[in-house]
């Protein structure tokens, strides 16, 4: 497979540093992105404040994750049959109508838990499929030597907003109760105002063309076997098909490592201050790694960083069982969240380099239903260790499981042989 849009791309768009266009698209995506984050936490900080109830603020959180699996597939199909741009704008005025509409309720002084699980539920669906379809117009605003760097700012900018989101919320929250809200909602508001600007096409004149036709109401009748289509496409690209379960699984460990971290923390006497620490050392690890990965993506091949990630976990993640000292659980946490960004930038330029534009949103829709819908799971999973093993021991069946996790990257044809479609060496990209 080749990059199909790369040369009308490259004729029609200035290089990155003077790319007016991807500029707007990277501060209007960051915006909603932070403002996410921030609603993310306000959620169940204002269901715990008025009804007191654990299960009540539960039940929220399920509403607001709920769509990561319910959603990305069909959200996958929907970017790739209209128009990438104004299916973008119609998300943030969603989700600022759905997001204000609490601070309104909260102006008027009433809280009422169905209004939120609702409103919860549809602005993480509507940022799932803004974000698949943002992902899916970055190589139609870049040049293609270009997309490398373009997805380091893009996870960069990520990280940067859940390292500033949670503590943003958290004080928004202390200064009045809508505030978090009403940020949120104004965050998507500006972020919809920077989509205006914005001139160049979010997807190839063909693809353009497909998504005039697929209004037609025949084509409506279309959406199950265009689903298929992209998960079919998934499978039969070895590299993709492996690089998702591996993602899918060591999501699922870090999910249930984090919840260890929790219980080191407080074991060894610390507060929550010392937490915070850890988890912002922790996010300005991922920032760096993201900042950075081009240069890596430079230095090794895809196949090496790709198990060099897998390993270097392997190796950190033990070295969390023997210590409490958030100076050392910052460092350890922080490099594995280095290595975690480089990662997830190397594979997202390959899957933009090999997808064609046809398939993008649902491609991605398929690999980020591999990587979110073990979430839960991981969280399950870590309780579960942790009340039956002790917090020493589920640390280091985690580690175990990273461990053959890692063997697998290592053993794996697909990775071993995998490489960028335009670095001129074996491998391709990937398909059997």
């Amino acid at each position: 497979m080749t990059d199909v849009a790369a040369a009308p791309v490259d004729e029609r768009v200035p290089p990155l540093r003077g790319n007016r266009d991807f500029r707007l698209l990277w501060v209007g995506a960051g915006l909603a992105f932070l403002g996410s984050r921030v609603g993310t936490l306000a959620y169940p900080l204002l269901v715990l404040w008025y009804t007191g109830s654990a299960r009540d603020a539960g039940l929220v959180g399920f509403a607001a994750t709920l769509p990561f699996t319910l959603v990305q597939l069909p959200a996958g199909v929907l970017v790739d049959r209209w128009d990438r741009r104004r299916l973008m704008i119609a998300c943030d005025a969603g989700r600022f109508l759905a997001v204000g509409s609490v601070a309104l309720a909260l102006a008027l002084g009433k809280v009422w838990l169905p209004h939120l699980a609702a409103v919860a539920f549809v602005e993480t669906s509507l940022t799932i499929l803004y974000r698949l379809a943002e992902r899916a117009a970055v190589p139609n605003l870049v040049r293609s030597g270009e997309l490398a760097k373009a997805l380091s700012r893009n996870e960069a900018r990520e990280q940067a907003a859940g390292l500033l989101g949670r503590p943003a919320g958290t004080l928004l929250f202390a200064i009045g109760r809508s505030a978090p809200f009403v940020f949120t909602a104004l965050a998507h508001l500006l972020a919809l105002v920077t989509l205006l600007f914005i001139r160049t096409p979010f997807q190839s004149a063909a693809q353009e063309d497909r998504a005039a036709r697929a209004r037609e109401p025949r084509q409506l009748r279309r959406l199950w076997t265009e689903l298929v289509e992209g998960v079919v496409w998934v499978w039969r690209n070895r590299f993709i098909r492996v690089a998702a379960c591996l993602i899918a699984v060591s999501n699922m460990l870090f999910q249930a490592l984090n919840l260890a971290l929790i219980e080191i923390v407080r074991q060894g006497g610390g507060s929550a201050t010392r937490l915070g620490l850890v988890v912002g050392v922790t996010g300005v690890g991922g920032a760096i790694g993201a900042l950075t990965a081009n240069r890596w993506m430079s230095w090794f091949r895809l196949p090496h960083l790709v198990i060099g990630a897998n390993v270097l976990w392997a190796l950190l993640m033990p070295l969390a069982a023997f210590t409490a000292n958030p100076f050392a659980l910052g460092a350890l946490f922080a490099c594995m969240a280095l290595a975690g960004a480089v990662w997830n930038v190397a594979a997202g330029v390959y899957q933009l380099r090999v997808t064609p534009d046809a398939l993008l949103g649902r491609v991605a829709a398929v690999v980020s239903l591999a990587a979110f819908g073990t979430l839960s799971l991981g969280n399950l999973a870590g309780g579960f260790l942790l009340e039956a093993l002790g917090t020493r021991d589920c640390v280091l069946v985690i580690s175990a499981v990273m461990a053959v996790l890692a063997l697998a990257a290592w053993a794996s044809p697909a990775v071993r042989g995998c490489a960028y479609p335009d670095d001129g060496t074996s491998g391709g990209d990937g398909t059997s």
